[in-house]
Parts: structure tokens; C-alpha cells; sequence
């Protein structure tokens, strides 16, 4: 989960053509496969980044759509699998027939199956099982990333009544931020007489304040104070549409376009949900703001790891908002877990914006 990934493989097919005569042969010796082409776009900019252009002469790329036809056509010396908690079960008669030439593999991924016993899990275990296994802060240790500091910002969670909750049906009522996550938790304190189950009303406290207005104008404050390249993390696609002209993510078809203008510089905001958090290297960015945690390492490490890929000399600034006194204190706590805590610091969201 940004180690960057795309840089051991691409160091492991230099080993490999050092110690053979593989680029003698008359076909290409790897094959790079990724969910995406995007993911797929990175392999090159890296190679040039690193001095490994060469290698490109000896690599061919394919996204997993069409990876068991590019298998049955061509052999390769190796397959490299980006991203490779996104196989599927229809990949693997393609994948036997490599494995059964003796032909290797080198699997690549943040955000390993967590289940063994699944899909994933099974062809993970597989064809490409866990050797090696990197946190964000051995990775900067080993060179491979930049160095990095967290800054959690306390929101308070806001009385004014300005929170539009809409239903399916079309009606709506007007609360504040504090009124509702105080139904909420008050429903999940009374959850054994509630006609909902515990879970279903944790995910519907969790939706609400993922909602909630204030890290919205927090968030767009907070972005407005830089003069450099920001990316901003937002929960689904409206809010990224709010808090920036140009976005990136799957109902937007101009969302490569706007990426090549902010990895360019020729834009500074680039608003995203979860499609940015893999396999994505922008150059020269250096701070970033994630409106939610989600409680989960893996995520964190994901959205944190888009930021990490300049020189060593570099420091990223990640900036995570919280509403303290709230469950989201606790999912930033699980979030940054596996983060060195001499990196994260912790500051007073109303003393910086007066208007949250």
C-alpha cells in the first residue's frame, strides 16, 4: 500500500535481465497486467523516472480484462500482476498454463484478500502468496518512499441548523450536525429494543457524518491556504464535484484528461474518491487532505501513499479531518495504527477556521 510497487517490479525485471540473455529473445520477456489502464499508464513513467527506460523494449501490458487472451496468445518469462487482489476465477485456466511452463510470477498488491477462504483469497494464495509484506513507515526506511507527517484537524461538530437530510421519496428536514449524530447514537444505545440491527444502524451513523457540511467547508478553507498542487479525498463523487472544478472518478469522463493537467501542473485542485487510491503516482505532489478515514489501515495507507513518491529529501504533508468527541476520533485511531506517532500531530480545527 504505497511502497511503490511499480518500482520493485520494475527492479526485479532489471535482476532479471542482468543475470540472463533475455533481451536477446525475439518476443517480449514480461507481461505487466493491472485492473486499469491508468494503473497501467504508471509503469512507464516510472521506468523513465527511475533510468529504466530500457526495459520497456521487454515488456508488454495488458489490463486483466483481456489478460487470459494475451496469455493464450503469447509466453512470457514473467508475469507481473498490479494490483493482484483483483483476480478472478475466470483467470485462472490462463494462469495455470503459465505457471505449468515454468513461468513465474510476481504479484503486487496494498490490500491483500482478507478472507483466504474467498475468491480473492484462494487465487492470491495461489498464484502469487504473500513473501514480502511492507509498512508505509519500512518503506520509507528502505528508500523507496518519501518521508511523510500526518496532521489530524479537530472539527466540532456544528449546532447550526443547516444539515438537509433528503429521503428516496423526496421529502427532506433541515437538522444540525450535532442533532443527528446524537439520534443516531442514542437509537444504537437503545439498539436492543430499535427495529433496526446494530450493524445497520452503525452504517447509517457512519453515513451521516460522512455528510455532514462541516468538513466540506473545512476541507474547501483548508485547501484554499495553499499555493501548490492539493489533492483532496472526498467520500463519494458530489462532494468532489463541490470541493474543486476539475475531479477525478468514475461518472466523469474528462477524469483522465484532468488528471494529465494536474500531474502537469497546469491545474492545482484535483477533487477524488476511491478510484485515485491505486496505482497512481502524480509527480510533485506534496500535500494532500482526506475528509474520512474509514477506520482502516489499509485505505489510509492507500490515500497517504499517493503522496510519497518524491525525493528523498522531500517531506508530504497529509492533512486528515476528524469531528472530535464523536466514533470518528475512533476510526482515525484505527486508520493511523500502523503510522510512526512522531509523525502525526494534532491541531484545533476552530482555531484555524473560525467558520466550522
Amino acid at each position: 500500500m504505497g511502497v511503490g510497487k511499480t518500482l520493485i517490479g520494475l527492479r526485479d525485471m532489471a535482476r532479471l535481465l542482468a543475470s540472463s540473455r533475455l533481451s536477446g529473445s525475439a518476443t517480449k520477456s514480461f507481461l505487466v497486467a493491472a485492473p486499469t489502464q491508468a494503473i497501467l499508464d504508471s509503469w512507464p513513467l516510472e521506468a523513465r523516472k527511475f533510468g529504466l527506460a530500457h526495459l520497456l523494449d521487454q515488456v508488454e501490458f495488458t489490463t486483466y480484462r483481456s489478460l487470459s487472451k494475451t496469455l493464450s496468445i503469447g509466453r512470457y518469462h514473467k508475469l507481473y500482476l498490479d494490483e493482484c487482489h483483483a483476480l478472478k476465477d475466470s483467470h485462472e485456466p490462463s494462469l495455470k498454463i503459465h505457471v505449468a511452463q515454468q513461468n513465474s510470477i510476481l504479484g503486487l498488491t496494498g490490500t491483500p484478500p482478507a478472507q483466504a477462504d474467498s475468491e480473492k483469497g484462494r487465487l492470491v494464495a495461489t498464484y502469487c502468496p504473500m513473501l514480502i509484506d511492507y509498512t508505509t513507515d519500512e518503506a520509507v526506511l528502505a528508500g523507496l518512499l518519501n518521508d511523510y507527517r500526518l496532521v489530524v484537524h479537530r472539527l466540532s461538530l456544528s449546532s447550526v441548523r443547516d444539515y438537509v437530510v433528503s429521503f428516496q421519496s423526496g421529502s427532506q428536514f433541515t437538522t444540525s450536525e450535532r442533532e443527528s449524530y446524537q439520534y443516531w447514537s442514542t437509537r444504537l444505545a437503545n439498539a436492543a429494543q430499535d427495529a433496526l440491527p446494530v450493524e445497520t444502524l452503525r452504517l447509517l451513523r457512519m453515513q451521516a457524518l460522512m455528510h455532514f457540511p462541516g468538513k466540506g467547508r473545512y476541507m474547501a478553507h483548508l485547501a484554499s491556504q495553499f499555493t501548490e498542487k492539493v489533492l483532496l479525498f472526498t467520500c463519494n463523487q458530489q462532494q468532489a464535484e463541490q470541493q474543486a472544478e476539475y475531479t477525478y472518478h468514475s461518472k466523469n469522463k474528462d477524469s483522465q484528461a484532468n488528471l494529465a493537467k494536474f500531474n502537469t501542473g497546469e491545474i492545482q485542485r484535483l477533487a477524488c474518491v476511491a478510484q485515485l487510491s491505486e496505482g497512481i503516482n502524480i509527480p510533485q505532489l506534496r500535500v494532500g487532505i482526506i475528509w474520512h478515514a474509514f477506520g482502516n489501515e489499509r485505505k489510509a495507507a492507500q490515500r497517504i501513499g499517493r503522496l510519497l513518491r518524491l525525493n528523498p529529501e522531500e517531506t508530504a504533508t497529509v492533512h486528515l479531518l476528524m469531528y472530535q468527541d464523536t466514533v470518528d476520533e475512533h476510526w482515525v485511531a484505527q486508520a493511523l495504527a500502523a503510522f510512526d506517532p512522531t509523525k502525526i500531530s494534532y491541531v484545533d480545527a476552530s482555531r484555524q477556521y473560525l467558520g466550522c
